[in-house]
């Protein structure tokens, strides 16, 4: 039987990074999510909020590197440390390591800290633990570590906390574009915090509400701006839903397939649109508006009903008058054939695109994952190509730049569909659209499809490929 794990609350920054590690690691909870009640709850002031936030994220970030520290501190494989024990270290490591807090007092907070929420026996443990940790700094253990470390891919897997899986893989990703070189540029920019970027629903605001709002024109987005501090939900417009808070890449998705030209309507006919996965309703949220402007009707669907109700809620500012669909998206070519203009997939994938805004997910996913992922992927291409009207175009996107996930699926299209699809030429259209996707932010010459990279774009690493039915 497995021992209960408990969750006494600690009212201090302290404790409510703990509380928020610990549901992280034992209940798979999404940080970015439960941060903002339990700080609701602990009632802190913004200086304890951000310090809060920042040992919360910064520790999980850098967890591995932690984790290596702490198994040679303490002489135990980390599985044989509770999760509670596990976690107050790698919170203790982090302020030792990873912040300008003095050692003497990330010592003593911590270890007060463990007697408060530990069985009285770990406390010394901990001490013990960090005392040891403490002894050297950051760039003495890293240095001791990569020392250690069997081969390039482990070193960097320790330096970056990435797991070696996901090194590999975003390697070969960034080798499509001729870009492998930027390997660690592209693992640091994960382990930095994004800015909160903001969109303006076209019809609804603009970009002097951006400019009034505080956030910084300039992004690769026309619709977009980066807000450099603040708090987005204690803004009217966005309280309104004038303003949204998304990702200039996901915003460069929607406009994408809103932009992309088809071959379906007829002149002075109505174009249907649909969002095939929509929740929780962001990307909906921008084709609404853009849809509102063009006279076209957008359709929602989405498999699960709490999130059909995110996609509500996200819609009510832009339209409420929006049909929201629950159903599974595999079952959308037989439901209604060749019914759609344009159809958004925004397919499930591993993520790994947006590990700096949820950077517990890279811990979650195993390269295992990728074939099911994969699979489902295709079902879902296959019903929306049924669905799609002969000279419509779907949008494929993923919020991953796995080349299972993103050209492999593409190739399947292809190779099933034959003749039938037109891959358009995503990069060209989106380059002549957007004076911002130029320079040193340019996409990938001689490619149809776009790969968009943190390190590179500020966004997400977003893939968007075109895909048009022939008439």
């Amino acid at each position: 039987m497995a021992r209960e794990i408990t969750r006494p609350t600690v009212r201090s920054a302290r404790g409510v990074a703990y509380q928020l590690l610990l549901a992280v690691a034992t209940d798979d909870a999404y940080a970015n999510l439960l941060l903002p009640k339990l700080l609701n709850q602990a009632k802190l002031d913004s200086r304890d909020t951000g310090f809060a936030q920042e040992m919360a994220f910064g520790t999980i970030r850098n967890a591995l590197f932690y984790d290596a520290a702490i198994e040679v501190s303490s002489g135990r494989e980390l599985a044989a440390l509770d999760p509670e024990v596990r976690v107050i270290l790698e919170l203790g490591a982090h302020q030792l390591l990873g912040m300008r807090v003095p050692s003497h007092a990330a010592l003593s907070e911590t270890v007060d800290l463990a007697k408060q929420v530990l069985r009285p026996s770990l406390s010394g443990l901990v001490n013990g633990v960090l005392r040891r940790i403490s002894e050297r700094s950051r760039d003495q253990w890293l240095a001791d570590l990569l020392a250690k470390a069997p081969n390039r891919v482990a070193k960097l897997s320790i330096q970056y906390s990435h797991p070696q899986w996901i090194i590999r893989t975003l390697e070969d990703s960034l080798r499509i574009d001729g870009r492998e070189a930027e390997l660690e540029t592209l693992l640091a920019a994960d382990n930095q915090a994004p800015l909160v970027n903001l969109v303006a629903l076209p019809g609804l605001a603009n970009s002097d509400d951006l400019l009034d709002a505080g956030a910084v024109l300039g992004g690769v987005s026309p619709l977009g701006g980066e807000l450099p501090d603040g708090d987005p939900a204690a803004l009217r417009l966005v309280v309104e839903g004038r303003l949204r808070v998304q990702d200039q890449g996901s915003q460069l998705a929607a406009l994408a397939l809103a932009n992309a030209p088809i071959l379906s309507a007829s002149k002075g006919a109505t174009e249907e649109w649909i969002d095939l996965c929509a929740g929780p309703g962001g990307k909906a949220a921008l084709l609404a508006a853009v849809a509102s402007q063009q006279g076209a009707e957008l359709t929602c669907n989405e498999l699960q009903p709490h999130r059909s109700k995110l996609v509500e809620q996200a819609l009510s500012a832009v339209n409420p008058n929006i049909y929201v669909r629950t159903g599974d998206g595999r079952d959308l070519g037989d439901d209604a054939p060749e019914s759609f203009d344009r159809i958004l997939l925004d397919a499930p994938c591993t993520g790994l695109g947006a590990l700096r805004r949820r950077p517990e997910s890279r811990y979650r996913k195993q390269a295992k994952d990728v074939a099911e992922l994969s699979k489902l992927q295709t079902e879902l291409l296959a019903s929306a190509w049924k669905g799609l009207k002969p000279g419509g175009v779907i949008g494929y996107v993923t919020c991953s730049p796995h080349p299972g996930e993103t050209v492999a699926v593409v190739d399947w299209a292809q190779k099933t569909f034959g003749d039938q699809l037109e891959l358009l030429d995503a990069t060209a259209l989106m380059t002549e659209t957007n004076p911002a996707l130029s320079g040193s932010r340019a996409l990938t010459a001689g490619r149809k499809t776009v790969q968009l990279w943190p390190h590179v774009h500020g966004t997400d690493a977003m893939f968007i490929a075109l895909l048009r039915k022939k008439i």
